[in-house]
């Protein structure tokens, strides 16, 4: 599996700033208290805005480049391809085939669940489909995967179990950036941020990895709804 992106541990160890343990914590800390303000308790603006440039802005200065950000062209956009459409695989079965039966008897969506549903104009479709590709796969994938993940990582001395926490913790808080799809929909969100998150570790922190399955996955949603398949 190729090499595709700039290993962000070593940037980070190599800036003045980027091994402070206790600016990582303060960061993790922030971010997650800005995604419950606004999905959870309804206080703040979009999260996913805000999070977006609190992460352009650390990882421009904790790691002093531009390019540490994750969206330079990976070494094969054939093998980012495939390994996305792979992952966006493992996480569309596992939640219509194992999270969602699970879950089925004890947790229900709530009736604004897909946004989606209902789309039957074309304009709405591609507008639809613009919101996929920015807001979603780019937006939160900077969000949860490349900035989440990774200040609990730099938290724990990107360690193993640092790297698992910052794993399990960014998928919680994308669960409950799902929250207003009800208690199935942070589970079934919270599944996926461990799929994509899994994905995104396995090939060396290669952002377009996640980014491609998170924009396939949520396009065959659109697809489903626009066409009829889905409710």
């Amino acid at each position: 599996m190729p090499d595709q992106i700039p290993n962000t541990r070593s940037l980070a160890a190599d800036h003045p700033i980027g091994n402070a343990r206790w600016l990582s914590f303060a960061e993790v800390i922030l971010a997650s208290l800005i995604v419950l303000g606004d999905n959870v308790w309804h206080l703040l603006p979009n999260s996913v805005l805000i999070l977006s440039a609190m992460a352009v802005i650390s990882i421009r200065l904790r790691e002093g480049s531009w390019s540490a950000i994750g969206f330079g062209p990976p070494k094969s956009w054939m093998w980012t391809a495939l390994i996305a459409l792979a992952t966006m695989v493992v996480q569309q079965s596992l939640g219509q085939f194992v999270v969602d039966p699970l879950i089925r008897p004890f947790a229900r969506y709530s009736a604004g669940a897909n946004p989606m549903a209902g789309i039957h104009q074309f304009a709405e479709f591609l507008r639809w489909l613009g919101i996929v590709w920015t807001y979603a796969a780019v937006g939160e994938e900077l969000c949860y995967r490349r900035y989440l993940l990774n200040r609990v990582a730099d938290f724990g001395g990107n360690s193993r179990p640092a790297l698992l926490l910052g794993l399990l913790w960014s998928s919680a808080l994308f669960g409950c950036a799902h929250w207003y799809q009800g208690p199935a929909g942070i589970i079934s969100a919270m599944v996926s941020g461990l799929v994509f998150g899994a994905a995104y570790l396995l090939t060396k922190r290669n952002l377009w990895t996640s980014i491609l399955a998170h924009g396939i996955s949520d396009s065959v949603a659109l697809f489903a709804a626009y066409f009829g398949f889905a409710s």
